[in-house]
This record gives C-alpha cells, sequence and structure tokens, in this order.
C-alpha cells in the first residue's frame, strides 16, 4: 500500500479473486460511516475516448473506468462493494510485499460500503469533486474520503487511470504496469481528467451536477495529477493534492504554481532525509508554493505516512489487531498517528476547503491550528 507494486500477471490475479480467501476464517473489514447528513448512492460506467490511442495498448482506444457518488434519497438498494473482485485480489496478493500481510487473511473482497447502488439522487444540483488515485491504486482506495464528501453534498466523480494501477472492466481486468515514463503517464492522466470532464454533461446524473463548480483532489500522483490538471483546464476551481510528489521531471506544476485556491496536505516524512512533507522542506512542494499566486495553505499531520491518506489508515489497524504486521512496515505505511482522528482531519480540512471556494461557505479552520485536529497543523 505504498506507492510502488509488484507486477502481478492478470492471471494471478483472477485466479485468486476466484479461489476465495487462503484461510478460514479471514479478518472482516470495514469503512467508518460518512459524516455528513445526506444517504449516498454510487454507480459506475465505462468510458471509451475514441479520439485517443492508448499508449500502453497499441491499437486500443483510451479506456477509463469511473464512479460517481452522489447525496441520495434514502434507499434498501444493497450497499455497494468495496473493492470489485478483481481489485481485492489485487490488493491481497501484493500486500505482501507492502505490509507484510499475507493472502487470503483479510477480506478485502467482502468489504461493503456505506453507499447504495443506483440509489435515486436527491434533488438539486451539486458542486463537483473529481477524484484522483495514486501511481499502484485503485479509484476505490479513497472511499472513505469520497464517500465523506458526497454525505455532505457534493457528486464526486472518482476515475481509474488505465495502466497506472488496477482497474477492473466489464470484461477483464489491467494491471498497472511495472516500467513507464512517468512524463508520458502524467501527460496521460491529465487527459483522462479532461476527457471525463468532458463527458459529465452526457451522463444520467448530469442534472445533478453543477458543472460550474468543480473541484479535483488526487492522493500522490493523483494530487500531483489534479495540480498538472489545473494548469491547462479552467473548468476546475480549485486542487488538492494529499501528499503528492510535484517532480518537476515529470511536469510543470512545480515550476509554475496554481493561480486558482489550492490545498497540500503532507504526511510526516519525504524522502531518504526524512524531512517533513510540507512545503518548507520538499523542494518541489517549496517551488509549487512560491509559484502559486492563487490561495494556498499546507496541512501537515506529523504522525501519518504515505499511505495514511488511502482507505489503509482505517483498514490496516483492524487487520493488525487480528493478525499483527511487522511493526516497522504498518507504521512506513500508515505512520503511528491514530487512525480515527487522521481520518476525521483530513475529512473535515478537505470539506472545509470545497465549502470555501466551490461554495463560498466561510471558515475559520485555516486561520489557525485547531484544537479540534490536534494532530493536524497549519505551515506557515
Amino acid at each position: 500500500m505504498k506507492t510502488r507494486y509488484e507486477a502481478v500477471v492478470v492471471a494471478g490475479v483472477l485466479t485468486a479473486a476466484l479461489a476465495g480467501p487462503a484461510v478460514a476464517d479471514p479478518v472482516p473489514l470495514s469503512l467508518p460511516k460518512p459524516s455528513g447528513p445526506f444517504p449516498v448512492g454510487t454507480t459506475e460506467l465505462h468510458l471509451v475516448d475514441e479520439s485517443r490511442a492508448d499508449p500502453w495498448a497499441p491499437g486500443r482506444s483510451r479506456e477509463v473506468m469511473i464512479s460517481l457518488w452522489y447525496p441520495a434519497m434514502p434507499s434498501l438498494r444493497a450497499p455497494a462493494r468495496h473493492l470489485r473482485a478483481g481489485i481485492a485480489a489485487f490488493y491481497d496478493q501484493t500486500s505482501a510485499g507492502s505490509v507484510g500481510l499475507d493472502p487470503g487473511v483479510a477480506d478485502f473482497a467482502g468489504t461493503r460500503v456505506r453507499a447504495r447502488t443506483d440509489a435515486p439522487v436527491f434533488p438539486g444540483r451539486r458542486p463537483v469533486v473529481v477524484y484522483s488515485p495514486g501511481r499502484g491504486q485503485s479509484r476505490s482506495f479513497g472511499t472513505t474520503l469520497v464517500e465523506d464528501l458526497a454525505s455532505r453534498g457534493y457528486v464526486v466523480v472518482t476515475i481509474d487511470h488505465t495502466f497506472a494501477g488496477p482497474v477492473e472492466f466489464p470484461d477483464r481486468v489491467e494491471l498497472p504496469v511495472s516500467r513507464v515514463d512517468t512524463a508520458l503517464m502524467m501527460r496521460e492522466r491529465v487527459r483522462d481528467t479532461g476527457f471525463v470532464l468532458d463527458r459529465l454533461g452526457s451522463t444520467a446524473l448530469a442534472p445533478a451536477m453543477d458543472l460550474s463548480r468543480i473541484g479535483m483532489a488526487g492522493h500522490s500522483m493523483g494530487g500531483f495529477t489534479a495540480a498538472e490538471a489545473m494548469l491547462t483546464d479552467p473548468r476546475i476551481d480549485a486542487g488538492a493534492n494529499l501528499d503528492g510528489s510535484l517532480d518537476p521531471r515529470s511536469g510543470q506544476a512545480s515550476a509554475r504554481g496554481a493561480d486558482r485556491p489550492f490545498l497540500l496536505m503532507g504526511g510526516g516524512t519525504s524522502g531518504a532525509d526524512e524531512l517533513p512533507h510540507d512545503h518548507v522542506h520538499a523542494p518541489d512542494w517549496a517551488s509549487f508554493w512560491a509559484n502559486s499566486t492563487g490561495w494556498k495553505r499546507d496541512v501537515h499531520l506529523a504522525e501519518a505516512e504515505h499511505a495514511s491518506f488511502t482507505d489503509a489508515q482505517v483498514l490496516l489497524p483492524q487487520i493488525d489487531r487480528r493478525h499483527p504486521l511487522p511493526t516497522d512496515k504498518l507504521a512506513a505505511a500508515i505512520g503511528t498517528v491514530d487512525a480515527h482522528r487522521s481520518l476525521a482531519a483530513q475529512r473535515e480540512y478537505l470539506a472545509a476547503f470545497f465549502d470555501l471556494h466551490l461554495r463560498g461557505r466561510h471558515t475559520t479552520l485555516f486561520d489557525g491550528d485547531s484544537p479540534a485536529h490536534p494532530d493536524a497543523r497549519l505551515v506557515p
């Protein structure tokens, strides 16, 4: 659950998905309830960009999978699965290398979210937030934040960037490529974002979306994608980067900054020198900060780590309580921060940011450190 994954062949992933857990009593997993007042609905779409060839699939058009999460009417429909079978198998098979978790120990395939599949939409037009996952991650692994934004009245669109992370299409599973030109990957991620924004107005949920108010957030390379997309797409009014590098070899954001509101949110350390990941200590963030002319804030969670900004923050402690994980690997993934406080802070700062810049709702959360969130501090 870090940024690099071992390559796993498609046949191996599908075999694991069909075979089921390797142990008799896998650890059941759950995601916390969203904090907003609305029930949440979700649906997914398979989109094909006929105008663009996929650089990693010669002869094929670029395809992406997206999910839409939205305020819904109360529904008796079944809660959606957190991870589809092929994606659950991917995490089951790759977690050994990242956190020392043996295959079959955790019931990744059985986890449900709070959102109801295809639930009726709650009336109204809502601002839109696009979510982009980190490299090697599924769009589903940001659900703890995404569901919360939807429960507060946003339509959230999550994108799987094919070959950047595991993607389950209706007819197949595509896995992340093991070696890639990161500048090329960033270019295609930005193109994916623009393509999805182009298509939102023709989806069944279009009447629920106010496409004049669009934000974007992402974890790791997804946060980098948000910054890069804002350089070329004026439709994105505000962006947030959750612990993502802004490597100048892969994009222009660090050199050009942002001219619209942008939130940086970092974990405890960055790089081999283990300095805090904030705009004071990380050179790429420092450059981005200096070159940004729009509203900006930098929120630092000192005891968090890179995967704290994914669903791993709440899932790994559940596994660790039943099947202790190597302490060093667990801390390297999600730090030593209290999982519930970490998630509460992330949810509150992200929602307050988009409330301020997409809804015009005043907040004092960014005026100084908040006693309600002692793990987070504003970096001046």
